[in-house]
């Protein structure tokens, strides 16, 4: 990654806004490199990458806030950001809710399996990764793959007016591959790791090629109340929406089912979730959030009961609590999702579900009402009836028609062995085993 002194731009700009009368500034300058190989037919077809160098800039003026990104670190373009940045924080309206950020400065450790010296300096290695993908999907049988495989190498520096300076830097990898047979049969797969040693796309291309070939042939499925095995990709949906409704954020804009529910049962006895922004390998890990506090661990439901909401240092004190780490500067954000783990593996579920489904994926979630947390999801790729213990044949044409607190009371059987999830449908990593939901509402959908 070719240097430039980010700590002398960052400072740069923290001198000019308070200058100019900003109370609170944050400015956190990151450099990435990249590579992106897309394949499609199972051939290669596009590989580039590409290096980016932005900061991102917070300024309060009062209870005034604005934030935005510059890209052109010039003289000329810091004055004028600097100029318009504080013409347009003065104009805007106050924002009373606003109580500040962190206070400095801190200590701050590093998070095991984020940086892998091998990642960024992988070049060719990106397509030899990629091809072992496709290969291992077209060698069990399937009869074209798409997908795309990412590698970034990171650093980042983060500088307030309230005495934090910290940086990291980080690398991540990236595989996603759909192994397709016919229009119905097909599996999906994604691998993400921030080292090199915990990343296999070649099991993931196995895993959709088996995914795909027992989804030929499926017949339509039926309305009704199943059993559902949720398989990690599906599930860290589902677990994303819980995510982002821990936000204190969607809980005060009434976006949330967990409204009003702090310290109740908003999940069956045996589920606990946490968010953890310090977790070794996890795909948002960081010593640090968007303010400069430390990362760690929060439990948002414990043995079923809702214990925590997500905060940043401007809400907490509004909630007169502690934050939690999770900055966003604007609304609290989580980092990474975790659902523990159970007893029993996979095909121990399966051997024990009487009649059911099992959703390999999902796609389309869409909410009919955040608040209550009702929504709709359409299953994707291999679907597959289970009847006394046997996967009895491929289903399609149906539509999941739930709420996010029935399926997290329903949870029958949790699997023993998890699994991290980021991509399209999952923006926010989420770490989960496969999942049996009892009495999930199904109706007809041609996706």
């Amino acid at each position: 990654m070719d240097e430039f002194n980010k700590e002398n731009v960052a400072k740069k700009l923290l001198d000019k806004f308070v200058k100019a009368g900003a109370s609170d500034v944050v400015i956190n300058i990151n450099e990435d490199d990249s590579q992106q190989v897309k394949f499609a037919n199972s051939k290669i077809a596009i590989t580039q990458s590409w290096t980016t160098e932005k900061a991102d800039i917070f300024v309060a003026v009062g209870k005034k806030v604005v934030g935005t990104t510059l890209k052109d670190f010039s003289e000329t373009a810091i004055e004028e950001a600097v100029g318009k940045i504080m013409k347009f924080a003065n104009a805007t309206q106050p924002n009373e809710d606003y109580e500040g950020i962190a206070t400095g400065p801190f200590n701050y450790k590093e998070v095991e399996e984020t940086y892998d010296s091998k990642i960024a300096s992988m070049d060719e290695k990106a397509v030899d990764l990629t091809i072992a993908g496709i290969n291992a999907a077209v060698d069990n049988g399937v009869k074209r793959t798409a997908g795309v495989f990412e590698s970034t190498t990171f650093n980042s520096y983060l500088l307030t007016s309230n005495d934090v300076e910290a940086s990291e830097k980080g690398t991540k990898l990236y595989f996603s591959l759909r192994a397709l047979i016919d229009k119905y049969a097909s599996g999906h797969c994604v691998s993400n790791s921030r080292i090199l040693s915990k990343f296999n796309p070649e099991q993931d291309g196995k895993d959709a090629a088996e995914t795909a070939k027992l989804a030929q042939n499926p017949s339509a499925g039926e309305d009704g109340v199943y059993d559902v095995l949720f398989e990690p990709l599906p599930f860290s949906n589902i677990l994303q929406q819980i995510g982002e409704a821990s936000s204190i954020f969607n809980v005060e804009s009434h976006l949330s089912c967990f409204t009003g529910k702090l310290n109740q049962q908003v999940a069956a006895s045996d589920v606990t979730i946490t968010d953890q922004g310090n977790l070794p390998n996890g795909f948002s890990s960081g010593k640090f959030d968007a303010e400069g506090v430390p990362t760690k661990a929060t439990t948002l439901v414990e043995n079923g009961i809702l214990k925590n909401y997500l905060h940043n240092t401007s809400t907490a004190k509004r909630h007169k609590t502690q934050t939690t780490a999770n900055a966003g500067l604007i609304a609290p954000n989580p980092s990474n999702i975790m659902f523990n783990n159970g007893k029993l593996n996979k095909e121990e579920i399966i051997s024990n579900i009487k009649k059911g489904l099992i959703v390999t994926n999902v796609w389309y979630t869409r909410f009919q009402n955040y608040s209550t947390g009702d929504f709709s999801t359409i299953p994707r790729d291999g679907m597959f009836m289970v009847e006394n213990g046997k996967i009895t044949g491929a289903v399609k044409e149906l539509r999941i028609s739930e709420n996010l607190i029935n399926i997290l009371k329903n949870v029958a059987v949790i699997g023993s062995e998890s699994k991290q999830v980021f991509g399209w449908e999952v923006d926010l990593p989420v770490t989960t085993p496969p999942v049996l939901v009892k009495d999930v509402h199904l109706t007809k959908s041609v996706a």
